[in-house]
């Protein structure tokens, strides 16, 4: 029988902007690590780092595609839960900035889902190379056997077919460095479908989530059940994935149903 972990919101909203360095107010708690709690056997984490596409932006946490995967491990029964680590408008800068905070926790897979904002300000290519590049070196020095999982995304055609070109190999070659599994286009079949796509022709709608879902799960379950002979116990997989906001004052850990959890008034989107 699987048990389901019970996690409370952890807050903590500081008076100002979040430290330039990435780093969460001094007394914000990352979740405990299952392995120090008596009341949970072993899982592992699957962290989503990424943009507004894994914030859920304009569907909210639960609809976006991290939580339909959550449901998907939870329906195979696999001992991994998810963690939604997305933030809207990030950068892969941004999300150097916020690695190292990331990883004070075990981290088994990483699903690295950012340079979408990057294309969209058409951003240097060769500085959100040398970002991404650098997220999965520190990953990898903290977690040498962490699996990677790259979302690939597609730079907007307006910007010229040189940019456009450079930009979608910085996702082939870092998955060839890196040994990670790839996803070619994120976005695949959603990206200019009106049906699914929100009203700003960008964000994906609750139907469109569920598609970015169906991209990822095939890549991302082979992952998984390629390290389920070394990690399975009977254990405990979490009710709801994790999920991480921040506005500019709040930054929490929260595994309850929407960001309201964190502050009353706080402006997630």
């Amino acid at each position: 029988m699987i048990a389901v972990l019970s996690m409370a919101a952890l807050t903590a909203c500081g008076a100002g902007d979040a430290p330039a360095d990435g780093a969460p107010p001094a007394d914000t708690a990352l979740p405990a690590d299952p392995a120090s709690r008596s009341d949970d056997v072993a899982y592992r984490a699957v962290v989503f780092l990424g943009t507004s596409l894994t914030a859920g932006y304009g569907v909210g946490a639960d609809a976006a595609f991290p939580a339909v995967i959550a449901q998907r491990i939870r329906a195979d029964s696999l001992p991994f839960r998810v963690i939604n680590a997305g933030i809207s408008g990030e950068t892969s800068a941004g999300g150097l900035r916020r690695i190292d905070w990331l990883l004070q926790n075990p981290v088994d897979v990483l699903v690295l889902e950012l340079g979408a904002n990057d294309g969209l300000r058409a951003l240097d290519v060769d500085s959100m190379r040398s970002n991404l590049k650098a997220i999965l070196e520190r990953t990898r020095a903290k977690y040498p056997d962490a699996a990677i999982v790259i979302a690939g995304m597609e730079a907007p055609p307006n910007l010229g077919a040189a940019y456009t070109s450079r930009f979608r190999e910085v996702y082939a070659d870092l998955a060839d460095e890196f040994d990670a599994s790839l996803v070619p286009f994120l976005l695949a079949g959603v990206a200019g479908v009106p049906a699914l796509n929100q009203e700003d022709g960008i964000h994906p709608n609750v139907e469109g989530h569920r598609k970015v879902a169906d991209n990822v799960w095939p890549v991302l379950k082979a992952v998984l059940d390629s390290r389920i002979d070394v990690i399975r116990t009977p254990g405990a997989i979490s009710e709801r994935p994790v999920t991480i906001y921040r506005n500019n004052s709040c930054l929490c850990v929260t595994a309850r149903a929407s960001a309201s959890a964190c502050t009353a008034d706080g402006d997630y989107s």
